[in-house]
């Protein structure tokens, strides 16, 4: 099937979804017009492209035709800027509409659970980390996305050795999923006396909140292990057995919540991190089994581990992975990241179509 042929059984598909919607006993049936209404829209972009598209073509066809039998220079010139402009546009379009006819990662609209943790560097590792941790949740602010913390271990001097969060609002795994990696920072440590500067790391993981339907947990193979907690959080804390240590026996996964007074609370925000854990397990299998057949095809592509650099003496912020350096630091750990976030998935996007050849 042609790029146009697919384009017009959409199209055909979308005048079909609107003549069920016109039918009263379809109307009358909420859950199915819901199901139909919705599919509508997610075709009416495309196939208003579409429409444009279709029109660019048949202009250029019309100007390329009239330019055949045309003889006066003025009237060609005027025909050749105007199969010019119509060309470009289709291509334009065309662009576009490849572009919406990707296949969709059905985790982009999840929320997620993100975790930080320092890596090298002792004490200014865990600072970078609450550099990470406040960057993001500064970031959620600015796009009406909630966070809510799940579990820390704070470091000596007020950063972080881990912290866990979730994120939750429209999009968010869509843009948060370019995030996981190892961040590397540059600077002079507060604990540096001399003056030199220190390069230091925290890694980010970025997980799809998996819903307890996605993630089948059998209660017999949990252990439940309660503890009084070693952490800050008032006198009630420390007194009683709140901390909850989950650990899943067939996987090995164990996931600790002391942040609650409440053991019941601990317990529910572990179970959120330990669906997520498995879930992202579960995932990773399957994308290995993707990358070794396509490895077998085309060879690997593996990117570095380190995926960016905030160099705080330059002022600048290195993606590594697109070769993106903005000389805006301070706006950057302020959750100014958009501009990073879209450069990072036009890149994706750019590497999806290549990798397909474009949309058949």
């Amino acid at each position: 099937m042609t790029f146009l042929e697919r384009l017009e059984d959409l199209e055909r598909t979308y005048q079909e979804l609107e003549e069920q919607l016109a039918r009263p006993e379809v109307y009358n049936d909420r859950r199915r017009y819901a199901e139909l209404a919705r599919s509508h829209a997610e075709l009416s972009e495309v196939v208003s492209l579409l429409r444009e598209y279709r029109r660019c073509l048949q202009e250029a066809a019309e100007a390329r035709d009239l330019l055949k039998e045309e003889r006066d220079p003025e009237m060609q010139e005027f025909l050749r800027d105007s199969l010019r402009e119509a060309e470009g546009r289709a291509g334009e379009l065309e662009e576009r509409i490849k572009v919406l006819l990707l296949p969709v990662d059905p985790r982009d609209r999840k929320d997620v659970i993100m975790e930080i943790r320092a890596g090298a560097g002792g004490e200014e590792a865990g600072l970078f980390a609450g550099d990470l941790y406040r960057m993001y949740t500064r970031y959620a602010e600015r796009r009406g996305w909630r966070t809510e913390p799940l579990s820390s271990s704070p470091s000596e001097l007020g950063g972080f050795k881990e912290v866990i969060f979730s994120v939750r609002g429209e999009g968010a795994y869509s843009r948060l999923k370019f995030e996981s990696g190892v961040h590397r920072v540059q600077r002079i440590p507060v604990t540096e006396s001399g003056g030199r500067i220190h390069t230091s790391t925290a890694t980010v993981a970025v997980l799809p909140e998996a819903e307890e339907v996605e993630v089948d947990i059998d209660p017999a193979d949990l252990r439940v292990d309660v503890f009084r907690s070693t952490g800050p959080g008032g006198q009630s804390v420390n007194t009683t057995d709140s901390a909850v240590r989950v650990t899943h026996l067939p996987t090995g996964v164990v996931v600790t919540c002391q942040d609650e007074k409440s053991q019941l609370q601990n317990r529910e925000k572990a179970m959120r991190i330990l669906r997520a854990r498995l879930l992202r397990m579960e995932q990773e299998r399957q994308r290995r089994e993707q990358a070794e057949e396509r490895r077998s095809q085309v060879g690997t592509g593996d990117r570095s581990e380190r995926i960016r650099t905030y160099n705080f003496p330059q002022g600048r912020v290195t993606d590594h992975r697109i070769g993106m350096t903005l000389y805006r630091l301070e706006e950057v750990l302020d959750g100014d990241l958009d501009e990073l976030i879209e450069a990072l998935a036009a890149a994706d996007r750019a590497e999806r179509l290549a990798e397909t050849g474009g949309v058949e």
